[in-house]
């Protein structure tokens, strides 16, 4: 219960962050927004990290597989494209466009073990439920 609570709270903030994101490039500029967004994203996880455990940071040397480090990069790549998307297209549209990608790149991660992820069997159940959000999209769009 807890994980869905979490993913519902996710993609409410992502929302809320795309649409303040891109107001604050309109005012600014989209690196300017980009980095600043980056910026205080490390702040923030400056101040948790004091008042938690602590963890070492030197155990991020150990990570065995160094591209997934590579995080925070894809991390301003998101932010921009967000912004970018969310400015052409609007918010609503912009996120399904976006939740469908995630929805298909995490199933094809999924689908051939990439990145060390356990495989799954293919199911024709999640090809169709894929084809009904991209009819969603079509469909709302459309609208």
């Amino acid at each position: 219960m807890i994980g869905i609570i979490m993913a519902l709270v996710s993609g409410a903030l992502m929302s809320i962050q795309g649409v303040f994101n891109t107001e604050v490039t309109k005012q600014s500029s989209i690196w300017v927004a980009t980095g600043f967004v980056q910026l205080t994203a490390f702040l923030t996880c400056i101040v948790a990290w004091c008042m938690t455990g602590r963890e070492s940071v030197g155990a991020l040397f150990q990570v065995e597989n160094k591209y997934t480090l590579l995080g925070g990069v894809i991390g301003a790549f998101i932010t921009f494209t967000v912004i970018q998307s969310m400015g052409s297209l609007g918010p609503a549209k912009a996120v399904m466009i976006i939740v469908v990608s995630q929805l298909l790149v995490a199933y094809l991660i999924e689908l051939f073990g990439i990145f060390g992820v356990e495989r799954v069997a293919f199911e024709w159940k999640k090809v169709i439920g894929m084809g009904l959000a991209i009819a969603g999209i079509v469909l709302f769009k459309s609208t």
